[in-house]
């Protein structure tokens, strides 16, 4: 993650620097304002359709995320127009000089881009503030669908059970990590009433980048069909034929008592968990 935003930001400030080139050599010459329109709208349009956090921020921020970003790359298209139009006389020039010197010196002290991107990770730390505590019973509006209540339900909605899916019309109703490289997890159907919707585990497979016979899909025991439990990982095996005190088993019977009741482990196993889940 931390690769990622320094990679980003390292582009952002080689942007800046060739944003200034392109300008300052309209300044002098007309061939490079066409190339320097196209590159603009180019380099704006693909950082703004790849940029990840300004597309999962919350709808009523998302413009302003999204105009923010693409600030720079405008004003760079603006100057380069003005460049154009403008006569070759000394005071335009350097007044036109001026405002290449203001857009570099402004695009880079105020980096728009990271600006952009900080401002849609707060908004979505709020929404998930709003969310009510884990421990209070999912609401049911007036339509009979379950809701995500916390943030790693609001993770699954929106990575899995989005429309077109690998789990459209579930939720999360509960995990737990079993170890360091196991989980399970509870998931039910969004509309009371139903059966929990086909969960492809090929699918799984694909989005979470593990071999398929680790991820298993099974009924959740003293439940009926409108949930389903879901384990991922390799899972642990016992240290003797004989369950013993601290065994998988009796690990899962305390977790159950909490979190899952009439949960029984039929069988265990690890996985890495992945970090939205933790």
């Amino acid at each position: 993650m931390l690769a990622r935003v320094f990679r980003r930001s390292t582009a952002g400030r080689i942007a800046t620097l060739a944003g200034t080139a392109v300008l300052t050599s309209g300044l002098a010459t007309e061939t490079v304002i066409a190339p320097g329109l196209v590159a603009a709208v180019a380099t704006g349009s693909l950082g703004l359709a790849t940029n990840i956090n300004i597309w999962r921020a919350p709808e009523h921020v998302k413009t302003v995320c999204s105009s923010l970003y693409l600030a720079p790359h405008a004003g760079c298209a603006a100057l380069l127009l003005a460049e154009y139009a403008a006569p070759d006389t000394p005071l335009s020039i350097t007044v036109q000089a001026g405002c290449v010197a203001l857009w570099t010196a402004a695009t880079w002290w105020i980096r728009p881009g990271r600006l952009a991107r900080d401002f849609a990770d707060v908004a979505v730390d709020q929404e998930l503030a709003t969310v009510q505590a884990p421990d209070e019973p999912a609401e049911v509006p007036g339509n009979g669908l379950l809701e995500p209540t916390t943030p790693a339900g609001l993770w699954w909605a929106r990575e899995f059970a989005i429309e077109g899916g690998i789990a459209p019309g579930t939720v999360l109703l509960d995990y737990q990590r079993l170890d360091e490289r196991c989980v399970a997890a509870v998931i039910g159907a969004a509309k009371r009433g139903t059966p929990v919707p086909k969960i492809s585990a090929e699918q799984l497979s694909a989005r979470l980048n593990m071999p398929q016979e680790l991820i298993e899909i099974g009924p959740v025991p003293g439940h009926g069909a409108g949930v389903c439990l879901l384990v991922i990982g390799p899972r642990p095996q016992s240290a003797g034929p004989q369950k013993t005190e601290g065994s998988d088993e009796e690990t899962w019977a305390e977790i159950a008592k909490a979190a899952m009741p009439g949960v029984e482990l039929v069988e265990s196993n690890t996985y890495a968990l992945r970090e939205e889940l933790t």
